[in-house]
């Protein structure tokens, strides 16, 4: 026997370990490829006649094939990193909504405001007369 015993554990614990088959990449990439066919096929097929309902679904279908990425691809989860991982992405996603809400509530609000006595149908039916 050796006079150093091998008992202690490395720095790294065993549950921060990602454990990656080809079975995983393989599922990952048959819903990626579900998750494109059916939007596609949605719109070629001209399925739902509503347009907005069309990009409702479509942007379902994406928020959905994110997160399919990253947790076949990306191997994210809330145990990698000590939980880290995943609260980046969380403040990533709120700066996101906040960013994207604000400009569209600031380009709305100019919109209505910026000429207040001017009526926008009253013009755009006398431009349609000319």
């Amino acid at each position: 026997m050796s006079a150093h015993q091998h008992d202690h554990h490395d720095h790294h614990d065993e549950s921060d370990e990602v454990h990656v088959s080809m079975r995983d990449y393989a599922i990952g990439f048959v819903l990626s490829v579900i998750l494109t066919a059916i939007p596609f096929a949605l719109v070629m097929g001209n399925v739902l006649n509503n347009s907005v309902t069309t990009a409702l679904v479509i942007l379902g279908f994406g928020a959905v094939q994110i997160v399919v990425h990253m947790v076949y691809f990306l191997h994210m989860n809330s145990k990698s990193e000590g939980g880290w991982t995943m609260l980046a992405l969380m403040f990533t996603l709120i700066l996101v909504v906040i960013t994207l809400v604000g400009s569209i509530w600031v380009m709305f609000h100019l919109n209505s405001n910026m000429m207040p006595g001017m009526n926008h149908e009253a013009i755009e039916s006398i431009q349609q007369l000319k």
